[in-house]
């Protein structure tokens, strides 16, 4: 049997016998009733998962390890370098915090369908209270701490919660962020007036209570009666997971309970090839789909143990902070961004601190939320000599709509590509009239529907945007909004959002293509490539190179090196002409680079300080460096 195989028949039947494919699947499931109908699709394109069956999300990841004997096992390793903590839960221990929790929001009138907003750091209380959510039946949405109050008062606004469970600041290396001011501003901002507030006290920042309003986490928790699980339809919403919209008002991502437990338990095993009782790693923040997928849900419905890591890849305390902490839990894979390599390259291009620490349990890196850039995964093969899978994701689809299936039969990696589709996935290379391109043309990647489990069937209280953003633009098919290829072989290489492909005199090129050669530069550690408005060209490229830490050639030699790099290797065509040095690009708190921002900068449009900025300071950094080349001239 040739390698992938295994692969192409499992996928093949996934597209040929959905409801039969997926029913196998969800027998791993704990259901207190079994579903009616695999696939509901009565209603195209609102499709249903496992349609009449019910469940509980928390009794799948922890009540029923506890019952069928993992109680001992480590379900949760907290790693906060920012306060010296860690500490370790067992899957009883942490059953039975959860369900205090959940007695505790049960007792502010919260049950079945209410909304709990959970606005907290990377500490242990914030998994704790998803899970308790769930365990109630309780629709969660998660907002990343420190977002700014009115980006939470639009939430808030959009989901009516009955209770918000924060706490009182979160911690980044060189300050405290106080958490509890912010809330109290978006509280008062809002239309709709939150009743409750419960707050957990950190001694690094402790907040001010509103008399009547907030209650103490610690004291309220103490005299909490634990609470069990409730059953929830497959179909009902287990959380809202907030995205930018284009208007600019967030848009909710539902996801629904069943299809998402088969899903997650799913991949755990096929696609990062975890072993129950295995660590696993996911270096993200539960603020993000990534996190709620694969910090939270994932591995505790599979049985692993889970990491929550309260640092960064760099300065908590330096670039091997990532080796210490695989090393030190023996995790065997680690899943982060492309973003936290690039800025451990950036720091320490040698890999010298991996030199301390032992790695010899970590088979696989997992990298997804920027595209990873070939350069990056080159250096990380060369400096870890595991396998390391670049995979396609988005917060619409929660689990990867690509990968390489480390659980299956592992095939080749192609560098610059998300490799192969999950299953359920059908997946096309659309142009701009919505007609299927060839093998290697860069298009509108597509997906045919119905979109497998785990996917979002709907957006909150917003039926019509989801159809009108989604579903419309190519008829029975999923807008991914992401632009690539899809090689001979039936590799995805996704190169840029549809919107970063830029029209040069007629040439439609992808940011991404360009970025790949900038970067394979041995003295860029990360870049970006944004296309600037000319007369002539229409668009052409420009772009923004960060350089590795001890760089001491001339920024004038380093730009001549990557014009004729781009010159070389894509041709005139790109007319690739210039390039500024920068200390930094500015980026989303997940990673993703604001190219976008950065085009309207430099051709002078409107743009507003996205609301998801790791620090506002990069702008004004950058628009300096745009002036002083000649653009953003206003």
């Amino acid at each position: 049997m040739a390698t992938g195989d295994i692969y192409r028949a499992l996928h093949a039947r996934s597209l040929k016998d959905p409801e039969g494919f997926w029913a196998e699947q969800a027998e791993a499931i704990d259901w207190s009733r079994r579903w009616d109908t695999v696939l509901d699709s009565s209603n195209p394109p609102f499709y249903r998962w496992f349609a009449g069956g019910e469940l509980n999300a928390c009794h799948n990841a922890l009540d029923r390890h506890v019952e069928g004997g993992r109680a001992e096992q480590t379900a949760l390793i907290y790693d906060s370098p920012v306060t010296g903590t860690k500490t370790r839960f067992t899957y009883r221990a942490l059953r039975d915090r959860v369900a205090a929790i959940a007695g505790m929001i049960a007792a502010e009138g919260v049950g079945k369908g209410d909304r709990v907003i959970i606005y907290m750091p990377m500490i242990p209380e914030a998994v704790m209270a998803m899970l308790a959510c769930a365990r109630l039946g309780a629709v969660h949405s998660v907002v990343f701490g420190g977002f700014a109050a009115k980006e939470l008062a639009s939430r808030i606004d959009d989901c009516n919660p009955k209770l918000v469970l924060t706490a009182s600041c979160g911690i980044e290396p060189n300050r405290i962020v106080h958490y509890k001011p912010l809330l109290d501003q978006a509280i008062e901002m809002a239309v709709h007036k939150v009743p409750r507030v419960i707050l957990l006290q950190r001694p690094q920042g402790e907040a001010t209570m509103v008399a009547g309003r907030d209650l103490d986490w610690v004291e309220t928790v103490k005299d909490a009666t634990p609470h069990g699980c409730v059953p929830v339809q497959a179909t009902d919403p287990l959380y809202i997971l907030y995205t930018s919209g284009t208007t600019g008002y967030p848009k909710g991502v539902v996801r629904d309970t069943g299809g998402y437990c088969v899903a997650l338990h799913w991949s755990m095993k096929n696609l990062y090839g975890v072993k129950p009782g295995e660590v696993y790693w996911c270096a993200s923040d539960v603020g993000w789909v990534v996190g709620h997928s694969y910090i939270v849900y994932g591995p505790l419905i599979y049985g692993a143990t889970t990491i929550l890591y309260e640092g960064k890849p760099v300065g908590t305390p330096d670039a091997g902070a990532f080796w210490r902490v695989i090393s030190e839990h023996k995790a065997m894979a680690l899943f982060t961004a492309p973003t936290a390599f690039r800025a451990i390259k950036r720091e320490d291009p040698d890999g010298k601190l991996l030199k301390q620490y032992d790695l010899s349990g970590f088979r696989t890196l997992f990298l997804a939320g920027e595209r990873g850039d070939p350069p990056t995964v080159e250096w990380a093969q060369k400096l870890l000599g595991v396998r390391v899978v670049d995979h396609w994701w988005q917060t619409e689809t929660g689990w990867a709509i690509c990968g390489n299936f480390e659980g299956l039969d592992p095939m080749p990696v192609k560098l610059g590509s998300t490799s192969v589709p999950s299953p359920g996935w059908q997946l096309e290379v659309m142009d701009d009239q919505g007609r299927p391109m060839k093998p290697g043309e860069v298009g509108a990647l597509a997906a045919k529907l119905p979109l497998p489990p785990g996917t979002f069937p709907t957006l909150w209280n917003a039926a019509e945007r989801y159809r009108q953003g989604y579903m419309t633009e190519f008829p029975g098919y999923y807008k991914t909004g992401d632009a690539g290829f899809i090689d001979e072989d039936g590799y995805v290489s996704v190169m840029t959002r549809v919107d970063d492909v830029i029209n040069v005199a007629g040439h439609r090129l992808s940011t991404g293509q360009i970025e790949e050669v900038l970067g394979s530069h041995n003295d860029v550690a990360e870049c970006a490539v944004i296309g600037v408005a000319d007369e002539l060209k229409g668009q052409v490229p420009l772009g923004l190179l960060v350089l590795k830490a001890g760089v001491n050639k001339p920024n004038e030699e380093i730009v001549g090196d990557v014009v004729r790099m781009v010159r070389d290797r894509i041709g005139p065509v790109a007319f690739f002409k210039s390039a500024l040095v920068v200390q930094r690009l500015p980026k989303t708190r997940s990673g993703k680079i604001l190219r976008g921002t950065m085009q309207k900068m430099a051709d002078n449009q409107p743009w507003t300080m996205p609301a998801t900025i790791e620090d506002p300071v990069v702008l004004d950094e950058i628009k300096g460096g745009l002036k002083s080349a000649g653009y953003a001239k206003l």
